[in-house]
């Protein structure tokens, strides 16, 4: 019984029409790479070596052109598939984005090593003694450095590597053994001129500072050489301004070991309150008995 064409469903080869090519590009291929390699193989005048050399080409060739001719048939599947991996790592980036800022962070870290283990640092807003560092974060053991006192006040920051990216990093090793230690007195104005307790403070100072001056010195020099700036110390200063207030500051700079600041400047205060007090006294008794 004749077969008539036109009842002939096409319907299944347009759904799969990638198929049915990729199928027939394939059988197309196999057919002219096996009928050349013959005609090469059967060449009467070419050289062994050269056939081979040919066939080898040849086969390159043909390989290229299947590929090709694959990515052409399946170029709109392939288009989609391509969309949808796009989406995808856009979604996976905006999720992690974090965490892969933390992993730069600490590339950034390793190649610049702004600070190791043991460093006294300032990550943005956190200061402390670094005393862990991993791909994702640094632990701090917070000083207290703006109370002046650097000692551990017993809490641990965690701060992500990714802060290194955005904010400035302060390595305060150096302040770890000597620091520029200042503090101000202020007093509410009076009749106590205090320029003249200055030079009377600063002969405490020099008093207090003398068991370490020669250290101090040395010290200075080396972080002067090594920051190949000019730092204040290691001589202390008083200076004497008055407030936006209208009271009378009195601000001293040392440079001295760290673990000691806050014993020289609790002796300092001290004296100072004694020679203030004392001037005040004798302010005082002359106008009562003026």
């Amino acid at each position: 019984m004749p077969i008539e064409i036109s009842h002939f469903d096409t319907t299944i080869i347009r759904d799969h029409v990638e198929i049915v090519l990729t199928i027939a590009w394939a059988l197309i291929s196999y057919i002219v790479r096996r009928y050349t390699r013959r005609v090469i193989r059967r060449h009467p005048t070419l050289e062994h070596d050269k056939k081979r050399q040919r066939i080898n080409t040849l086969d390159n060739i043909f390989n290229l052109f299947l590929v090709v001719g694959f990515i052409l048939i399946w170029s709109s599947e392939l288009q989609n598939l391509a969309i949808s991996i796009a989406a995808f790592m856009v979604a996976l980036v905006v999720a992690t984005k974090e965490f892969i800022s933390c992993i730069v962070g600490a590339f950034y870290r390793a190649s610049t090593r702004p600070y190791q283990v043991g460093d006294w640092v300032r990550i943005g807003n956190f200061e402390g003694e670094v005393t862990d560092s991993d791909w994702l974060s640094t632990t701090l053991f917070e000083v207290d450095l703006k109370g002046g006192s650097y000692g551990y006040t017993g809490r641990t920051t965690v701060v992500p590597n990714s802060l290194l990216l955005t904010s400035t990093v302060q390595n305060l090793n150096y302040m770890r053994r000597y620091v520029t230690h200042v503090f101000a007195i202020t007093r509410q104005a009076d009749d106590v001129n205090l320029f003249e307790i200055k030079q009377a403070i600063l002969d405490k100072l020099k008093e207090y500072s003398e068991h370490f001056h020669g250290v101090a010195i040395r010290y200075n020099s080396l972080i002067e050489k090594r920051l190949d700036i000019k730092i204040s110390g290691p001589e202390p200063r008083v200076r004497i301004t008055t407030s936006h207030e209208g009271h009378t500051q009195f601000t001293i700079s040392l440079f001295c070991p760290t673990n000691e600041a806050m014993d020289i400047e609790q002796k300092v205060t001290e004296d100072f309150m004694h020679f203030w007090y004392e001037k005040r006294a004798k302010i005082l008794q002359k106008s009562q008995t003026a």
